[in-house]
C-alpha cells in the first residue's frame, strides 16, 4: 500500500483559516487509516469555510504513490476517494484539479513510486434534500419537466456547504405539496433533474427534468447543441464591431479557483458565444447573446475578456452600480445618488426553446427582465433621450427574443 505524506494523515484543524487546510502540518484527519479520504471529514471542512457559492475554497488531499502501485492517475483516485465516480474524478483531472509532482496531469498518467499527487477536492455527494419553503415562478410544468424563471441570489442546487436555500431545496417543498419528484439523475450529486444552470446571480429561464427519461432526452438536446439559449446583459463600454462571434476555449483559471478564463492549453474546452449590441448608451450597452456551447462562466468570461465585462459583475471586471453612476439625466434632483442600483451581475435568461423529449413538439419560452435590470436600462434610455440620444437607439432585427415579453420598448 502507498504510503501517505505527514500531512495526508488525518483531519484539518477546524481552527486554521481556509488558506491553511491545504498545508501538509494542518491535513491531520482528511485521510482515514485505510489512506482514503474520509467523507465525513472532507464535509464538515466544506461546511466549515463555505460562504454560499461554488467553486470558493480550495481543499487539497495528497498522497505519496507507493512502490506497489502502477495505475493511471483516474485509477488511483478512485481508490482513494471512494465517494467519487471515475467518470467524476475524470471531470475533476480534466478541469486541471489534479496535479502530480507539481504538474497538471491527465487521467491517463501512469504513476510510478514517489510520485506526489494533489487533488482538489469538491464536497462529498449526498442524497440528503431539505425541503424549504422558497418563492419560485413557475412558466410550464406538465409530468416530465418543469420550466422556471429563477431569480437572482439563488443557487441552483447543493454545493460545498449548502444544503439548503438553493432551488432544488425549493423544487423539493413544491412537489411535497403539488405531487410528482425530480428526476433521480444527479441525485447522488444533490443535483436530481438539474440538465443545466444559471450562475447564482443569474435570473431568467431555465428547465428541469421530473423524469429520468425526460432527462436524458433533454441532456441529450444540449449536448447536441439543439437547444436555443439567449440572453441579455448590460455592459461596460460600447462593443465593436457591434456584433460578433466570440470563439475562444475556456477553463479554470490557473491561479483562482473561484474563477475562470480564457485558456490554450489542454485543460481548455471550446466556448463559442455570438453577441449581437441591441442598444448603447453612454458608457453602458445592451446585448443579446446567443451561446453555443454552454461552459461555467462562459458569457461573462468571454466579454470580460473583449473589453466589456458586465454591469455589476465584480469577480470580472464590472462594477457594482449606484444611481450616481448614470448620467445626471438618469435621475431626479431629489433621488439619492448612493442608491444601489446593480449588486449583481446584469445578465438575465430571457429565452428557451427546445423540443418536448417526450411529445417531441417545439417548446419555446422568455422570461421578462427583472425589477434591478430594466430600471438600469429604462434610466439610461431617459438619459439619451434628455441628452438628444434618441431613444437608446434599440435594435431588434435578427433578435430571437421579443421586446414585449421581456419589457423593452420595441423601438
Amino acid at each position: 500500500m502507498d504510503a501517505p505524506t505527514a500531512g495526508d494523515s488525518g483531519g484539518l484543524d477546524p481552527s486554521l483559516p481556509p488558506e491553511a487546510a491545504t498545508s501538509p502540518e494542518a491535513a491531520s484527519g482528511l485521510l482515514n487509516p485505510g489512506g482514503k479520504v474520509d467523507r465525513d471529514a472532507l464535509l464538515a471542512l466544506h461546511e466549515q469555510y463555505a460562504e454560499g457559492d461554488a467553486d470558493e475554497e480550495a481543499i487539497t488531499a495528497r498522497f505519496t504513490v507507493g512502490s506497489s502501485v502502477a495505475k493511471r492517475l483516474d485509477l488511483y483516485l478512485t481508490d482513494r476517494v471512494p465517494f467519487l465516480s471515475r467518470t467524476g474524478l475524470q471531470r475533476l483531472i480534466a478541469e486541471g484539479a489534479v496535479s502530480v509532482n507539481a504538474r497538471v496531469a491527465k487521467a491517463s498518467t501512469r504513476l510510478k513510486a514517489g510520485d506526489l499527487v494533489a487533488a482538489v477536492l469538491p464536497p462529498p455527494p449526498t442524497k440528503e434534500l431539505v425541503a424549504e419553503e422558497i418563492p419560485i415562478r413557475i412558466l410550464f410544468e406538465d409530468e416530465h419537466l418543469i420550466v422556471l424563471d429563477k431569480q437572482p441570489n439563488l443557487i441552483v442546487h447543493p454545493a460545498r456547504g449548502n444544503k439548503r436555500g438553493t432551488l432544488v431545496n425549493a423544487l423539493a417543498w413544491h412537489f411535497q405539496r403539488s405531487g410528482g419528484s425530480l428526476s433521480s439523475v444527479g441525485e447522488e450529486e444533490a443535483r436530481p433533474g438539474i440538465v443545466h444552470r444559471l450562475d447564482r446571480h443569474t435570473s431568467g429561464v431555465m428547465v428541469v427534468a421530473k423524469s429520468d427519461l425526460a432527462h436524458w432526452r433533454l441532456a441529450k438536446q444540449f449536448e447536441q447543441r439543439r437547444v436555443q439559449k439567449r440572453y441579455l446583459a448590460i455592459v461596460h463600454g460600447r462593443p465593436e464591431p457591434a456584433a460578433d462571434l466570440i470563439d475562444l476555449p475556456l477553463g479554470k483559471h490557473p491561479t483562482q479557483r473561484e474563477k475562470y478564463a480564457v485558456r490554450y492549453d489542454s485543460l481548455a474546452k471550446p466556448a463559442i458565444t455570438l453577441y449581437r449590441t441591441v442598444a448603447s448608451w453612454r458608457g453602458f450597452s445592451l446585448l443579446e447573446l446567443d451561446l453555443r456551447t454552454g461552459r461555467t462562466h462562459q458569457i461573462r468570461v468571454h466579454l470580460s475578456h473583449r473589453g466589456w465585462p458586465i454591469a455589476g459583475d465584480d469577480l470580472y471586471g464590472g462594477r457594482h452600480l449606484v444611481l450616481g453612476d448614470l448620467p445626471a439625466s438618469a435621475r431626479s434632483a431629489e433621488e439619492d445618488p448612493s442608491r444601489p442600483l446593480l449588486t449583481r451581475q446584469a445578465l438575465h435568461a430571457t429565452y428557451l426553446a427546445f423540443e418536448h423529449p417526450l411529445r417531441e413538439e417545439p417548446c419555446v419560452f422568455q422570461s421578462p427582465l427583472r425589477e434591478d435590470m430594466a430600471e438600469t436600462i429604462e434610466r439610461l434610455g431617459r438619459a439619451a433621450r434628455a441628452d438628444g440620444e434618441g431613444r437608446g437607439a434599440f435594435r431588434w432585427t435578427g433578435c430571437l427574443v421579443d421586446p414585449q415579453k421581456v419589457g423593452l420598448p420595441s423601438a
